[in-house]
């Protein structure tokens, strides 16, 4: 998608905008879907840096429910990125011969770094345990994404099937407004809606995905057909610059020595907090210094163990009927090519 865009007459800036809603001049835009979790935040930092615009890249949000929404704009070129969940709906487009890969981590769930956590009901928590989520209503965001398999997972610690508990599918931030009209009994949700979740009183928090589901890829980044073939070289920077505000999250975490529950309390967490605080709608930064960070690969590689483990699931459900593998689907070219200019990851 190459073009050339300018802010009009009017500049956004000069009414005091943020910078992720503010029209630049630039060569290339790229249109971007997020889902307004936490774990968008490298995209947050890679605009409040200038990291796209060092690659002479503008991005345009778009926001969606789930990234399982993303994939038929993806597929006709209306996003060139798309950000979430991997989904069945994904693979299926696979099949279909839409073209769109994945090719780097966007979230995952190293041991501290759980941030989709189970959440359950408060008046259900006392004595709760895996096993009483069985006949219970649990939220997820769509039908056939990774948070399905996650689930699974879940139930799988009790030797419950996924066709044990009744699904409600609702975006993470209706999960709060759910939990406290009693619509909901427990949910798959990720930060900063879990920590909302609980602070409201609502619901508690029984388990990480880290604990029952460690290492899970939950959320990757995707390319459609414009950046895989059209604009390689747009791809290629947009990489760069995404890899470089990854980097840069990466030096905000830390783990606690005792616990080994992770925090924005690393060299850049004061700041990250501030993006956040700026870009999303959660303005109170306390919420944030609570929640569970996700885990991001700060070289941009996925988990591919995880990724076939969730579209066998998906298969196991019947939401994916063609001849596809995971392996198919992901394309390291970008993180390679953006790793060559970047070299490998140091922390700070």
């Amino acid at each position: 998608m190459k073009r050339s865009t300018f802010s009009g007459l009017v500049s956004a800036a000069a009414v005091g905008a943020p910078a992720f809603l503010r029209y630049a001049w630039a060569e290339d835009l790229v249109t971007v879907g997020t889902v307004n979790a936490s774990s968008d935040v490298p995209f947050f930092i890679g605009d409040k840096k200038g990291f796209f615009r060092e690659q002479g890249i503008a991005v345009k949000w778009t926001a969606f429910d789930s990234a399982a929404k993303m994939v038929v704009p993806l597929g006709a070129n209306q996003l060139d990125v798309a950000a979430g969940a991997p989904s069945a709906g994904l693979y299926n487009a696979v099949v279909q011969g839409i073209e769109l890969k994945i090719v780097a981590d966007k979230g995952s769930t190293p041991h501290g770094f759980g941030y989709m956590p189970l959440l359950v009901r408060s008046d259900l928590a006392p004595h709760f345990t895996y096993k009483d989520l069985k006949g219970m209503k649990v939220a997820e965001p769509a039908q056939g994404t990774t948070t399905s398999s996650t689930l699974n997972e879940a139930l799988s610690q009790a030797h419950l099937a996924y066709g044990d508990v009744t699904h409600e599918y609702l975006g993470f931030p209706n999960h709060v407004a759910a939990f406290a009209g009693k619509s909901i009994d427990a949910s798959m949700t990720t930060e900063p809606s879990a920590t909302l979740a609980v602070r409201s009183g609502a619901a508690v928090r029984y388990a990480g995905d880290d604990v029952f589901y460690p290492k899970q890829q939950l959320a990757v980044l995707l390319y459609g057909g414009n950046l895989l073939q059209k604009n390689r070289e747009l791809g290629k920077k947009f990489m760069i610059a995404y890899i470089k505000a990854v980097r840069f999250y990466n030096d905000g975490l830390a783990r606690d020595k005792r616990t080994g529950h992770g925090s924005l309390t690393g060299k850049n967490g004061k700041e990250i907090i501030d993006i956040l605080t700026e870009y999303t709608a959660v303005k109170d930064r306390t919420i944030y210094e609570q929640a569970t960070p996700n885990g991001n690969d700060p070289d941009g590689r996925v988990n591919l163990v995880s990724l076939r483990k969730d579209l066998a699931f998906f298969k196991a459900q019947g939401l994916v009927t063609g001849n596809v593998t995971a392996d198919a689907v992901h394309d390291g070219s970008f993180v390679d090519a953006a790793l060559k200019v970047l070299g490998k990851y140091k922390h700070a």
